[in-house]
This record gives C-alpha cells, sequence and structure tokens, in this order.
C-alpha cells in the first residue's frame, strides 16, 4: 500500500480543521492525529505548512491564546479552497484512515523490521541472510494467500 503524500494532504486536512474553529499549531497537530488516526506530525511539519497556508493567505492569525500561542483560523479565500478541492480533501482523509487502519495492522512494525533489515544488513551472516530471505518470503506469501487466495 502506498503511504499517503501527507505533507500535501495535510493542507487540506488542516483547513478542513479550521474551517471548524480556530486553533494553535499544537491543537491543530492533535487534532489531526485523533480525527483522521494519522501520527502526530512533528511542529517541523506543522508549522512550515501554516507558514504557506498564510503566505497564501488561506489562514491567518486571528490572535493569541494561552502563554500567546498564534490562534489560526480560515480565511473566506481558505473556505473557498477547501470547495475548490472537495474531492482532493475526501481522498486525503480517505487515504489517512486507510493507513491508520494499516497501521493498527501491524504496519508500524512491519516498517520498522523492514528499517532495521536495512540498518543490519551488511554485518548479516550468510545464514543469517538466508533466515531472513525464508522469513520474509513467507511473509509475503501468507500476506498474498490472505488478500488473494491461492498461491
Amino acid at each position: 500500500m502506498e503511504r499517503p503524500k501527507f505533507k500535501g494532504h495535510l493542507k487540506l486536512l488542516i483547513l478542513s480543521l479550521l474551517e471548524e474553529e480556530p486553533m494553535h499549531g499544537y491543537a491543530i497537530m492533535q487534532k489531526l492525529s485523533e480525527r483522521f488516526g494519522i501520527p502526530t506530525p512533528s511542529a517541523g511539519t506543522i508549522y512550515p505548512i501554516l507558514a504557506s497556508l498564510r503566505r497564501s493567505r488561506l489562514i491567518e492569525v486571528s490572535g493569541e491564546g494561552e502563554r500567546d500561542k498564534k490562534v489560526y483560523r480560515i480565511t473566506e479565500k481558505g473556505l473557498e479552497y477547501l470547495e475548490l478541492h472537495e474531492e482532493e480533501l475526501r481522498e486525503a482523509i480517505t487515504k489517512a484512515e486507510l493507513f491508520n487502519e494499516f497501521v493498527e495492522l501491524g504496519g508500524r512494525e512491519v516498517g520498522s523490521a523492514l528499517h532495521l533489515v536495512l540498518e543490519s544488513l551488511p554485518e548479516l551472516s550468510d545464514e543469517q541472510k538466508k533466515e531472513l530471505s525464508h522469513a520474509m518470503r513467507e511473509f509475503a506469501r501468507g500476506v498474498k494467500l490472505i488478500l488473494l487466495g491461492g498461491d
């Protein structure tokens, strides 16, 4: 399954959240995770997107909340943008939900294991590589059997 292109979709998801209510950056990060089930985006991901949305005049700072946090709200131009990109927003929400379900099925563990394989590969013995090859082929075969049936 292709990993959703969250950075491209995040703009639309953020706008959809701000359509409901103004909020500060940290609240946006939390709501993205709660509402769409995606891993909580980092500040290094969210704040550049918020800056881009501000430059495009799709959102604006409407004041400061607790502890001088900037509160963002969607503009009329942002609402028009959301309306114009309604289909893309639905697609972004669907992909986020599917990715979340994939993670819940063990996708994070599979990804972590594959990352470990790539890091460890240079140090593995021939026997370990042989066992790893067998395990990965069996895993792939098992997944295909569940999804497609047969061999």
